[in-house]
């Protein structure tokens, strides 16, 4: 900073550290005037200081300044990541981190939703009450941590419900937990001062998560739900999809065929920054393999016996499991990205389609039910392709033999928007 000629920054910034007397600092707005004002004093040999927090090379400025061919010495800070994660007093091996700020808060709001450790970098409207409010029906602890690594840093652990309702000031941090059972992990790391929790202000060490009828403080248990060890939190699992039903729990065969999985899979396209609605979800087991690829789901099932729950913690995935009777219980849930309807006639398909998703994947055994499903999504603006699958598969016969047993054949139909 001495011996800078030039020093650009956010007015928080410029006001946090000494400018040198004599140079005319540039505050950041726009980015492309200050991008102008340092490729001048590069190319006239005047050094440049650009001042940046969190990280500038996750999701900052770093990337603007290589793309604008700008020689680059990044001077390093603790991350506000991990002094997020390090004021938890928790590992993050296990998380992703995702970003809200100057795009679309959906992807980062899924990842929320799919995975149990996710760090959101925020922006103004797209921050903790905006994830709160759409964490809605998942079980998650939040740690909002607002002007890290100043004076007025405050770490607050809240639920989403009572993030939805607060204002926070920008910018700020937030890590989205999924709930433990009776996991011993770490605790809070005690700061000085006073943190508030659930509204409430506590004294220090009191900074537990504030989870409804669970102890806080230093009898509260917390920890990163459970997480892939294989350092790819959101990589295509190393099981593989489209397994077989063996894998799954269901009722008389009442199960999306791995073949049938496979291609409905496919259509869908699940990947991390996506949900993905299961309609007639039964064992879930389309749901539960759009999750093992990094996708938010909600199951969708009448039958409150149904196995998809178990099926889901089987498999380690955070499936949200809805019961009752579609097309009615649709109309309060978040807005899909993607839609694979199992069951139901074409009341349902018409309410999938009215909430107009990217995708909409159906299966059908019946023949007569397939030409109605195809009206019903061109009508809707779907362009929509479709195939039978009749897959047979190796059976063994006396003697060491080997024969081939037919599967029933079932159309499956994609309707894709324009």
């Amino acid at each position: 900073m001495a011996g800078a000629g030039l020093v650009v920054g956010a007015a928080r910034h410029l006001a946090a550290v000494p400018v040198p007397a004599g140079v005319d600092p540039v505050t950041l707005g726009p980015l492309a005037p200050a991008l102008a004002r340092l490729a001048a004093a590069h190319a006239a040999g005047v050094p440049a200081v650009v001042l940046a927090s969190g990280d500038p090379g996750l999701f900052g400025v770093v990337r603007r300044l290589r793309a604008a061919a700008l020689p680059v010495r990044v001077l390093p800070a603790v991350s506000s990541v991990a002094a997020a994660f390090a004021r938890a007093g928790l590992d993050w091996d296990g998380a992703v981190v995702v970003t809200a700020h100057g795009r679309e808060l959906g992807p980062a709001l899924h990842a929320c939703r799919a995975l149990p450790a996710v760090a959101v970098l925020t922006a103004p409207d797209a921050g903790a009450a905006e994830i709160g409010a759409g964490l809605t029906g998942w079980s998650r602890r939040l740690l909002v941590a607002e002007h890290l690594g100043t004076a007025a840093e405050l770490v607050t652990w809240t639920t989403p419900q009572e993030a939805a309702t607060r204002a926070w000031a920008d910018p700020h941090v937030l890590l989205s937990l999924a709930a433990t059972d009776g996991d011993p992990g770490a605790r809070p790391a005690r700061r000085t001062g006073t943190a508030e929790r659930g509204g409430v202000t506590g004294r220090s060490g009191d900074t537990g998560p504030a989870d409804d009828g669970a102890p806080v403080g230093d009898d509260a248990p917390v920890g990163v739900g459970r997480v892939r060890a294989d350092n790819q939190p959101a990589a295509a699992p190393a099981a593989g999809w489209a397994l077989p039903e063996s894998a799954y729990r269901h009722r008389d065969s009442m199960i999306t065929k791995a073949e049938v999985r496979a291609l409905a899979v496919a259509r869908l396209r699940p990947r991390l920054g996506r949900l993905v609605w299961d309609v007639g979800a039964g064992s879930g087991s389309v749901g539960i393999e759009c999750a093992l690829l990094g996708a938010a789901v909600i199951a969708v099932e009448r039958d409150p016996t149904a196995p998809v729950a178990g099926n889901a913690a089987r498999h380690g995935v955070d499936v949200r499991v809805v019961t009752g009777a579609a097309p009615a219980v649709l109309a309060g849930l978040p807005d899909p990205d993607a839609v694979f309807v199992g069951g139901g006639g074409t009341d349902v398909l018409s309410a999938v389609a009215d909430r107009r998703p990217d995708r909409v994947v159906v299966t059908l055994a019946a023949l007569d039910r397939v030409a109605p499903a195809v009206h019903l999504l061109r009508a809707a603006g779907y362009t929509v392709t479709g195939s039978q699958l009749a897959a047979a598969r190796l059976a063994d016969l006396p003697g060491g033999s080997v024969r081939l047993a037919a599967t029933n054949p079932v159309v499956v139909l994609t309707g894709e928007r324009p």
